[in-house]
């Protein structure tokens, strides 16, 4: 047997994880014109091998876990020049994609799942397609027969018989046994079903979401245990879903913006299955669970990161991040230098946070994502988020996508998105910052803001908005007091949009979240939780009110008086929100005197004697004018009214 010598092929890289079924890999011989052609295998089976002069390389097949690969070739008197061994980890599964089409015709809707493909990267066939219907579905609907020659690649439905959203399910089984499972839905509207337009339409949930912003640690000291034990709290306020902070781990701690895992739990907040049990006890209580996902970046102390920085090239993970092209330097943005961003231009970088997305939605059945920097992967890669959207929607249609970007771009809303932030045009500013810093100008900023400083938003603008969140440092109620707080609450609660509540905002808690690393104190020392409460409550139970259609209103007054039409389709009652944003001692304790001109659109409020306050369950005196349909009333300041019409004092007094 011939001796072998090992060290004398170098490959390029070192090993490691890989997101993708092939790859190329190269390397060189130091063994001079001694060595003949060079051989690599993988797993014992030889690859194809491109070879000039000392050079070599091979487009080689992986599988999913370990693949050894080793480089060799044979010279003189049997001996052997061998590399040293590198491991590529396959982070794939090898398993079938299953894939629906949806189709409308007269005798039902089609369900297809011909366009389901094999595993990769072998190919194995699938064998069952197993369809289910969603259990809440508005009404069941019968499977009239199997169409085509494979049995229930697709099926014909019935016609629906009720209105609403309709989910079924395709799981498709391969020889071997792995399977992968796609949801679809469809629409029945006033009878007749239609195709959704995956590309923008949100599901109908996300319309009458309210959510809250969770953070684990200021909940209590056990994590997910600790969000867990307040879900009875949460559904009893009204919320319908809630935001995780983020809680892969983290090197650093605090709000764990800095990703050292994006498949495992930062340890302090708990485990996989205290993660599972909340989300699972979450949706027994009819709230979805979002969680805040990082893709932009990752911490420098990711391994892929520190591994690049120790082998340079040659590490597995160099071109993972986006880098400066003169010095190689990683790019960030900021000051944030120890946060790499990772490089959207590389497909196996973008599999792997794809894959990261999927994970947290096909293991723990979480209901959507907060999307930390989208704006950046916008920036560097703008393709990325309508293939990421597709993906996603595929596994599970009805989750919600959230941008951390702003909603005045229309970009987000065309290309992956189903809401973003109430920002301006400036990165990061919240539209709301400035509108209540003076006095005698909150209406007019806060017109501005509302209408876009003029400019409209796009048709399927869904507006995430809020008056507290991670980044708005000190409390709205430490700044503006319990008072404008509650007026504010109104707002937030009456506009269109997808409305937050942040940790702690309902009792009136006072503190900053990147510095409050310990459990808030949850008393309701301003009695402030029930006001939220009906808030919420009336949001709900109104369909104007959580409607995308709404109205500024003129409103001549000399206080800050601002006022608007909320309304929906055809037959829900439109509601008038008119909100004094005057502080009493500016105008001496004095009510403001105010005339609403109305768009003829809605003379129900002008033609009512009364208006119902479905705040405060009072009757509203106002006057009328018969000439234009405008309506006078008195407001005091600092106060908030949810007004609906009726001609009838009595009813007025329910």
């Amino acid at each position: 047997m011939g001796k072998t010598e090992k060290g004398q092929i170098i490959f390029d890289t070192t090993g490691g994880d890989v997101w993708t079924w092939q790859k190329e890999i190269s390397g060189r011989c130091t063994c001079g014109d001694k060595c003949g052609a060079i051989s690599v295998q993988v797993n014992g089976v030889e690859a194809k091998v491109e070879q000039k002069g000392d050079r070599f390389s091979a487009l080689v097949q992986l599988a999913e876990g370990r693949n050894q690969i080793v480089a060799s070739c044979r010279h003189g008197e049997g001996r052997k020049c061998s590399s040293e061994e590198i491991d590529f980890i396959g982070c794939l599964k090898r398993m079938p994609t299953a894939r629906i089409r949806v189709g409308i015709e007269s005798e039902g809707v089609v369900l297809d799942g011909g366009g389901s493909s094999p595993a990769e990267p072998d190919g194995t066939p699938i064998v069952k397609y197993i369809w289910s219907a969603r259990k809440d579905n508005p009404s069941p609907i019968p499977i009239r027969y199997s169409l085509g020659r494979d049995k229930d690649k697709a099926i014909l439905l019935g016609m629906p018989k009720a209105d609403g959203e309709y989910y079924f399910s395709l799981k498709v089984v391969d020889a071997e046994g792995k399977s992968d499972t796609s949801t679809t839905y469809f629409v029945v509207e006033k009878g007749k079903p239609r195709l959704v337009k995956w590309e923008t339409e949100n599901p109908a949930w996300v319309d009458n979401a309210v959510i809250y912003g969770v953070v684990p640690h200021n909940f209590g000291p056990l994590g997910f245990r600790s969000v867990t034990d307040k879900l009875d709290y949460l559904k009893d306020l009204g919320i319908n879903a809630f935001w995780l902070s983020p809680c892969t781990e983290t090197p650093t701690g605090v709000h764990g913006y800095a990703v050292g895992d994006y498949f495992n739990l930062r340890k302090d907040y708990g485990t996989k299955a205290d993660f599972k049990k909340m989300v699972a006890e979450a949706h027994a209580r009819g709230i979805r669970v979002l969680m805040d996902f990082v893709p932009n970046h990752s911490s420098i102390q990711h391994r892929y990161m520190r591994h690049s920085q120790a082998h340079g090239k040659a590490s597995r993970y160099y071109d993972f991040y986006d880098r400066d092209k003169d010095d190689g330097f990683h790019t960030f943005y900021f000051h944030w230098t120890y946060l790499p961003n990772i490089n959207y231009e590389n497909p196996e970088a973008r599999r792997w946070m794809t894959e990261a997305f999927s994970y947290w939605v096909r293991e723990f059945d979480v209901d959507g994502f907060r999307v930390d920097v989208a704006w950046g992967i916008r920036e560097r890669r703008p393709d990325y988020w309508p293939e990421w959207r597709r993906e996603l929607k595929r596994i599970k249609p009805d989750l919600l996508l959230l941008a951390e970007a702003s909603a005045r771009d229309p970009y987000y809303f065309d290309q992956g998105f189903d809401a973003a932030y109430d920002w301006t045009d400036q990165l990061g500013k919240w539209a709301w910052e400035k509108v209540f810093i003076v006095p005698n100008r909150i209406v007019l900023r806060l017109n501005a803001a509302l209408t876009n400083e003029g400019r409209g938003f796009h048709p399927d603008a869904l507006i995430f908005r809020f008056m507290n969140n991670n980044d708005t440092e000190a409390r709205f109620i430490t700044r503006y007091g319990l008072k404008m707080e509650k007026v504010a609450a109104a707002l937030l609660l009456t506009l269109p949009g997808a409305p937050c509540v942040y940790t702690g905002q309902e009792v009136g808690a006072e503190f900053e979240p990147y510095t409050t690393i310990h459990p808030i104190s949850w008393q309701d020392k301003h009695g402030l939780r029930g006001y939220y409460r009906k808030l919420i409550a009336l949001r709900k139970r109104m369909p104007s009110l959580h409607s995308r259609k709404f109205q500024i209103l003129k409103a001549d007054s000399m206080q800050q008086v601002f006022a608007y039409i909320r309304y929906g389709a055809a037959g829900d009652p439109p509601v008038l929100v008119v909100l004094n944003f005057s502080d009493p001692k500016d105008v001496n304790g004095n009510p403001a005197r105010v005339r609403l001109h109305m768009p003829k659109e809605f003379p129900e409020f002008a033609r009512s004697g009364y208006l119902v306050d479905l705040l405060k369950e009072e009757h509203v005196p106002i006057r009328a004018s018969e000439e234009d349909g405008d309506i006078q009333m008195s407001v005091a300041p600092l106060s908030a009214h949810i007004l609906k019409a009726t001609g009838d004092k009595k009813a007025a007094s329910k």
